[in-house]
């Protein structure tokens, strides 16, 4: 086992720099942690009748358990459903669970199931529009879930987009409670990624049919568990485990293996191990610092992970009392380097990530060079060592072991003396238009820097449109405007990626600048976005006309609209058409989010209120 180097000058400065801002808020949220934390069973405090509902439907064992004031109760939140493939794979987990509680001398209810929307099915369609307010959903449903006040820890399902972050900012509000995230696992391997890539853009192209693209994609996504894609959904697993929210070496197991199922046994027992009924007290609150966020945050530089997380970590770190700000992941991204290359940023999946040693290797890697917080406290205690492991079977039990010292794919995963790239390949826009983030990770360096005439629109439909039109057919940077959180609900436009990458392709300089989001997949064309301030909110991208130029350099850091500054800002802005976006798949009932819905630097959260 490589030893932990001292911490490199870099992360403790964003560190230090994360907790004095924080000092306020975070002081004043972990104050009301320690006041909620219960000195006995949080039902002893319900009265007869409140506990008597509480336990009427178990069955007779569990009810005489929970009658008595000693036995532990765990909560068991689940983004479960049978539509959607990572969820599928939860069906089984409650019985597991409660089986393993017994075991455990503790009691285990199912206190509530949370909504899980699927991007994968709803891009390029309306529910897109409720796809990131679904997180607040989340975690406004984790809450519910949990206030009944009957339970001493906490057991969170979910594996998806917005899933995991809002689970973790539902179970951030009842900080005093201890809690484990356990993932459901990635589904087996589908066709190669490039294949995939090459069908959709020739479906853009218009040289394959519907028939032929659907066979490559339900090839691709065929099975329950996981996408295998390097998105935000696997993104939020390498996090939960470098956070140490999971047990060690939990994020890339395969669904419906003995190994999966003795992991989710011994999360359970894990979970009433650390209750305050016992001496091992861990309430998340304690677990989720700005130490823990550091090291989420080099995680996702160092293997390239999905844009999202530039809202969500904020969002995270807020419902925790902290403040975490775009040039924290810019700063890190300058000496965190890239370690992982897996679709969209290279040909693997996720399951040649895990073979080759998985987030075990990385954490190693990670902490031998004082890239992370080795101190952080976890749910298996203090230390993130025991997240530089591998769990496996030893006849019929789990056991962790040491990750090999080579990865198993050099073309996959890659030791910190030789990575894929200097930097995390994340970087903070700024200039005249605003501040953005752009992920060049899977940019090659001739498309890195694009300077040409602005091509505006206001939705991703008419792109489309366009680009079959032969409009598109040159040297232009794509502006889609009108796409943040207050005007649309800030909706991921991957519909473009096949349409901007035909025109790269061809040999056209190509850029897309917008106030929404591009994809957890964001991939080999440059994209600026999650635009802040959003044009509704005065930003000048609305400013921005046809032909304007308009330079991104990824390189320097700048995006700007070369307009003398008293013409841009003399320009009137346009009065967007939204009421499509108003009614219609649910949205209307959406309008007091996108009301309140902080700008995207900020999260783009409608939780917490005005701070």
């Amino acid at each position: 086992m490589k030893t932990a180097a001292p911490l490199h000058e870099r992360v403790r400065s964003v560190t230090e720099r994360i907790r004095e801002r924080s000092a306020g808020p975070r002081g004043e949220y972990l104050q009301r942690a320690a006041q909620a934390r219960h000195s006995t069973t949080a039902r002893a405090s319900l009265a007869c009748t409140n506990l008597a509902h509480g336990f009427a439907a178990m069955d007779a064992p569990d009810k005489e358990k929970l009658r008595a004031p000693r036995w532990p109760n765990l909560a068991i939140v689940s983004s479960y459903n049978d539509m959607l493939s990572a969820h599928r794979p939860f069906e089984r987990f409650p019985q597991l669970i409660k089986l393993a509680a017994r075991e455990a001398g503790a009691v285990a209810q199912f206190a509530g199931g949370v909504p899980a929307m699927c991007d994968g099915v709803t891009q390029g369609q309306p529910g897109m529009e409720l796809s990131l307010f679904s997180r607040d959903v989340i975690a406004m449903s984790t809450a519910i879930a949990l206030t009944h006040n009957m339970f001493d820890s906490a057991l969170y399902l979910g594996i998806c987009d917005k899933i995991v972050p809002g689970l973790l900012m539902g179970a951030l509000a009842f900080g005093h409670l201890p809690g484990i995230f356990v993932p459901g696992g990635p589904m087996p391997s589908g066709i190669p990624n490039k294949e995939k890539a090459r069908v959709r853009q020739l479906f853009a192209e218009g040289k394959v049919g519907r028939d032929a693209l659907l066979e490559s994609e339900a090839q691709s996504y065929h099975s329950p568990g996981t996408c295998t894609f390097y998105g935000t959904a696997n993104s939020n697993q390498v996090l939960m485990e470098v956070m140490g929210l999971h047990l060690p070496g939990a994020a890339f197991v395969p669904p419906d293996t003995s190994l999966r199922d003795v992991l989710t046994s011994a999360a359970t027992k894990r979970a009433a191990a650390i209750t305050a009924l016992g001496n091992e007290y861990l309430p998340i609150a304690s677990i989720v610092d700005e130490r823990a966020i550091v090291n989420a945050i080099v995680a996702l530089l160092a293997t390239g992970g999905s844009t999202n997380h530039t809202l969500h970590v904020v969002a995270i770190a807020r419902a925790a009392g902290m403040r975490v700000d775009w040039d924290d992941f810019a700063d890190l991204s300058d000496i965190v380097p890239l370690l992982a290359r897996i679709y969209p940023n290279g040909s693997a999946d996720v399951n040649h990530f895990h073979a080759a040693g998985g987030t075990g290797f990385l954490i190693r890697e990670l902490i031998s060079s004082g890239l992370l917080h080795a101190d952080t406290t976890t749910a298996m205690g203090k230390g993130l060592d025991a997240y530089a492991r591998e769990p496996w079977l030893s006849d019929g039990a789990l056991a962790w072991r040491a990750v090999p010292e080579t990865s198993g794919d050099r073309d996959v995963l890659r030791p910190m003396h030789d990575p894929f790239g200097a930097d995390g390949g994340l970087k903070v826009l700024r200039g005249n238009l605003g501040r953005a983030v752009i992920k060049t990770s899977a940019v090659q360096p001739q498309h890195r820097v694009v300077e040409a005439p602005a091509a505006v629109f206001d939705d991703q439909e008419s792109v489309i449109a366009a680009y079959k039109a032969g409009a598109l057919s040159r040297d232009c940077i794509v502006v889609v405007r009108f796409q943040g959180p207050r005007a649309n609900g800030m909706p991921e436009l991957h519909q473009l990626t096949p349409t901007l990458s035909s025109l790269q392709s061809k040999g056209h300089k190509v850029a897309l600048i917008t106030d929404g989001r591009m994809s957890g997949a964001s991939g080999a064309v440059p994209a600026a976005i999650h635009l802040t301030p959003e044009c509704l909110a005065g930003g000048m991208l609305g400013k921005v006309q046809d032909g304007d130029i308009v330079r991104l350099d990824s390189y320097a850091g700048t995006l700007e609209v070369k307009v003398p500054d008293a013409t841009l800002h003399a320009r009137s802005a346009p009065t967007p058409s939204l009421a499509g976006n108003e009614y219609g798949f649910g949205r209307e009932l959406f309008a007091t989010f996108r009301g309140v819905a902080s700008d995207a630097a900020t999260g783009a959260v409608s939780l917490f209120g005005k701070e």
